[in-house]
């Protein structure tokens, strides 16, 4: 069905019931975001509880939309797309806290409390989330050296990792 105002499908489907006989109307998404805002007698609006709800489905599709938006996006350190967070709850390295910081800090304050770490750190852990990313970031860096068979750029990496696993960086 084609939208009543223009010629792209019609997504929303409005009944007015405000006369003696019901008025339908198919319009599509944009017609009918402009059709719930306007305001024909300058007052109040005509049916606030039926815009209000029709309001609160374009504000979903919009958030679908942003959502869509939000899975596409990368760590550029460990390649994890939000998408992949989001399907398996895990993250990739220590920077995804970073790259996807204002999208996780709402969801760690909801599960923790607090967004900073109160508890005690493991001791046979000692390494720091720069050198964890840096570390992750080298064995991507040494993947593609391999790949690309740049076996003297793959040697210098290693001895860059080996480095940072023994506390020399």
């Amino acid at each position: 069905m084609k939208c009543q105002q223009c010629e792209k499908p019609a997504t929303f489907h409005i009944t007015e019931l405000t006369g003696e006989k019901p008025h339908e109307l198919h319009l599509c998404e944009q017609c009918a975001q402009s059709y719930l805002t306007q305001n024909p007698s300058g007052g109040m609006p005509i049916q606030p509880s039926l815009a209000g709800m029709l309001h609160h489905q374009l504000k979903v599709a919009d958030t679908a939309k942003e959502l869509a938006k939000l899975d596409e996006q990368v760590c550029p350190i460990c390649g994890i797309s939000f998408f992949e967070f989001r399907n398996q709850g895990r993250l990739g390295c220590p920077h995804d806290y970073t790259c996807f910081g204002s999208e996780l800090d709402p969801l760690i304050v909801n599960i923790h409390g607090d967004t900073q770490h109160a508890g005690k750190n493991p001791k046979h852990h000692q390494q720091s989330s720069q050198d964890q990313t840096r570390l992750i970031q080298l064995h991507n860096d040494m993947k593609t050296a391999v790949e690309k068979e740049d076996y003297e750029r793959a040697s210098q990496i290693r001895d860059e990792i080996r480095k940072i696993e023994e506390g020399q960086s």
